[in-house]
């Protein structure tokens, strides 16, 4: 059959996403990036906030219709959406064909000549699906990059989060079945992995290893460019960020989620620390990483959030000068302890806030971009710009895929993988401007 597939959410979904095409593949199947092509479609939603829920639930009805308008046999829904919500959806949404949770990835292919024998199909596994046993992923993001999941779940309780209700308790992958797919990406010719999981950090506590043994393998392969995501503020250690520092391969860049600044609101949250908690492990982090590149993500309008709260987050963000920093406004999600709480603020609050954050953020980014025009960066060129032909898009090692900003190079003979020097030219809020200097030795 020939499938089309949409995949939402992040990229630890965007990796099921390409398990389930390697277990297609596996079976014979043709994927097709044309959904009219499409026989069979598959839409693997997120449920995580209220903006991908409405996300998830408009890209379901839109591939509905190519049953109308394509040649469209059946549609499977599957992901985190269908996990949280699979009453609701296969009581409304009749034009679904099957409902699939997150840990039904291998049962894809049966699950099709089901639909195609007249069946209308719903499965939801009380079993975990095990990460670390044999299986084929089909890149989604090109030969020259990749996600490399590590662990599946949380364990934490954040008050606003329902990930551990979704995905269940933190469960690490065998260090053996990591090694083994990422020898296969190099095999493959990838130049960069991001490593992610819901918290990388505590990755290997419950089989006796840690991140920083995991890392230690990773580097020995022939992947030039190892990138760590997700990394939670309790958990890093002086053992990674000492690794990070000396190991070339590991790219300068620290991913850390963390929510909010304010004592008051971080209590409400769940989550430890406090503004000179988290200002200090900032001051660490640049200190133990010269030269390092910070992200974090923060949430406004949290119920309780005062403006002092507020203002002091944004005295965070002007004082720290943060590289790269995600807003989000809070949203009251079914199932998790914040849905409860009194104090909740009402939307028009929360857009202010969003939209506050947000200006000053730009800002900050645009002037800390400045200052790397005339940097010589070495970036990995990843595909040619949709706004035109004669420029390449690339990333330095300070910017995550999908994320963070690019930079832009004219093409020349430039190719998806090459890894070249560039100097930079101009800078704008997000992106970054440059010229070929020379290519690396992994071009």
């Amino acid at each position: 059959m020939k499938i089309g597939v949409v995949s939402l959410g992040c990229a630890k979904n965007l990796v099921d996403t390409e398990i389930v095409l390697g277990f297609l593949t596996g079976a014979a199947h043709e994927i097709v990036s044309d959904p009219r092509e499409a026989e069979i479609i598959i839409v693997n939603t997120c449920g995580f906030i209220e903006s991908a829920k409405e996300e998830s639930i408009d890209a379901i009805l839109e591939m509905a219709e190519y049953k109308e308008v394509g040649n469209c046999k059946g549609l499977i829904v599957m992901g985190c959406l269908s996990q949280r919500y699979s009453e609701e959806l296969w009581a409304e949404i009749p034009e679904i064909d099957a409902l699939l949770g997150t840990n039904e990835l291998d049962m894809v292919p049966s699950v099709i000549e089901r639909v195609l024998a007249g069946q209308r199909v719903k499965e939801k596994s009380h079993e975990l699906f095990d990460y670390s046993r044999d299986f084929t992923r089909v890149s989604t993001t090109g030969s020259h990059f990749a996600y490399l999941k590590i662990a599946e779940g949380c364990s934490h309780r954040c008050a606003f989060c329902v990930i551990p209700t979704i995905r269940g308790k933190y469960r690490s992958r065998t260090p053996q079945a990591i090694i083994k797919e990422a020898k296969g990406l190099a095999a493959n010719g990838v130049k960069e992995i991001a490593v992610v999981a819901q918290d990388t950090t505590v990755y290997g506590r419950d089989l006796g290893t840690n991140l920083v043994e995991l890392l230690t393998e990773l580097v020995q392969l022939d992947i030039p460019r190892i990138r760590v995501l997700y990394t939670y503020p309790t958990s890093i250690t002086d053992e990674l960020l000492e690794l990070i520092a000396r190991e070339p391969k590991l790219v300068k860049y620290v991913d850390l989620p963390l929510q909010h600044v304010s004592g008051n609101v971080l209590r409400k949250m769940r989550r430890p620390g406090d503004f000179a908690s988290t200002a200090a492990l900032i001051e660490k982090i640049r200190e133990r990483i010269p030269g390092v590149f910070i992200r974090s993500s923060f949430i406004v309008g949290f119920p309780g959030e005062t403006e002092e709260d507020f203002q002091e987050l944004l005295r965070f963000l002007e004082e720290k000068q943060l590289n790269h920093v995600g807003i989000f406004k809070y949203s009251r999600e079914e199932d998790s302890a914040a849905h409860d709480y009194e104090g909740q603020i009402d939307e028009e609050t929360k857009e202010r806030r969003y939209r506050q954050a947000m200006l000053l953020q730009q800002k900050i980014s645009q002037g800390l971009n400045e200052k790397l025009v005339g940097e010589e960066m070495e970036i990995l060129v990843e595909f040619p710009s949709e706004e035109s032909e004669l420029v390449m898009v690339g990333r330095h090692g300070g910017q995550a895929p999908d994320v963070d900003g690019v930079v832009y190079v004219g093409r020349g003979n430039l190719q998806s993988g090459d890894m070249v020097t560039v100097r930079i030219t101009a800078a704008h809020a997000y992106d970054l401007v440059g010229e070929v200097v020379e290519e690396s030795e992994f071009a």
